[in-house]
């Protein structure tokens, strides 16, 4: 969301020495026929991904991410590659909701970088992450699109573990998010939310809500029709707005809680898929584990 604060002091010392795991994971996607195929694959450290599946058939590639340590703590350095090439269609996610966990002083990182070629299809749809008190880090997202190349892809994150009844008081999460379709930006988006700072209860902040999204549909095929269908659909518990610019659909969740933001992005996702892709949402399986 734009709730972007600077934490007024910094309770965790950056001059602990940084220690963690470090992981790298490479895809790559082709078609080969009338398949999506997942013609790369490699991994060092504890990232890497499952058998791909095709629950919807050949043409779209289903991928889950997996991070067998369940989160980032600090000093850990992750790093996403992914490349989908022309014609084939790919959707990755997780397993559940992914974790940054409270630091003693060193960053956690998680970088993902995204291409995707001239007709083809990325959708990029990881469960939510959940930001423990006293975590420090940097997430950073960067889709680079070509031609009339497709991206729908969101992101959801809890600050404090709500069903304990923990608030965000200590620690920052920086964020930062690029799109740019042929070398011309789409969206450019940089953020740190602060532990404790002023910005997490202010109305033009996260409002007190723990829970913040966006939902991001890059293509050439967005416009008014679908942005007035998006505005039909409400969340049921917490807040929601749209927005048409050139060549995006963006949607903004705040609430209490993730359930609600992801339904909600659901329903947004089923309105749009269709459209962009020929076809109908296929929730991904994982999710109802």
């Amino acid at each position: 969301m734009n709730a972007v604060t600077l934490s007024e002091t910094r309770p965790l010392s950056e001059a602990v020495p940084p220690r963690g795991w470090r992981a790298d994971l490479r895809l790559a996607y082709g078609r080969r026929g009338e398949r999506t195929a997942l013609i790369e694959r490699s991994h060092v450290g504890p990232l890497v991904v499952q058998r791909p599946l095709y629950p919807e058939g050949e043409a779209v590639c289903h991928t889950i991410l997996v991070h067998p340590p369940a989160g980032i703590a600090g000093g850990d350095q992750l790093s996403v590659s992914v490349r989908v090439d022309a014609g084939a269609h790919a959707l990755l996610t997780t397993p559940g909701a992914g974790k940054w966990y409270r630091s003693a002083g060193p960053r956690g990182s998680l970088s993902q970088r995204i291409e995707i070629a001239a007709g083809a299809v990325c959708e990029w749809l990881p469960q939510e992450s959940i930001v423990y008190d006293g975590a420090v880090g940097d997430l950073s997202t960067e889709v680079e699109l070509q031609g009339d190349a497709c991206f729908i892809g969101s992101e959801m994150l809890c600050f404090g573990r709500t069903g304990s009844g923990e608030r965000f008081t200590r620690g920052e999460l920086s964020m930062r998010t690029r799109l740019v379709r042929d070398g011309r930006p789409l969206w450019l988006e940089r953020g740190r939310v602060g532990g404790g700072a002023a910005l997490l209860d202010s109305p033009v902040g996260l409002q007190g809500e723990p829970v913040c999204g966006s939902l991001l549909v890059a293509s050439p095929k967005v416009d008014v029709a679908l942005l007035e269908a998006w505005r039909e659909i409400v969340p049921e518990v917490g807040s929601g707005g749209v927005t048409l610019l050139p060549g995006l659909l963006v949607a903004r969740y705040l609430g209490p809680g993730c359930e609600p933001g992801r339904a909600w992005f659901a329903r947004l996702w089923a309105a749009v898929r269709p459209a962009m892709t020929g076809r109908e949402m296929q929730i991904p399986r994982i999710w109802n584990t």
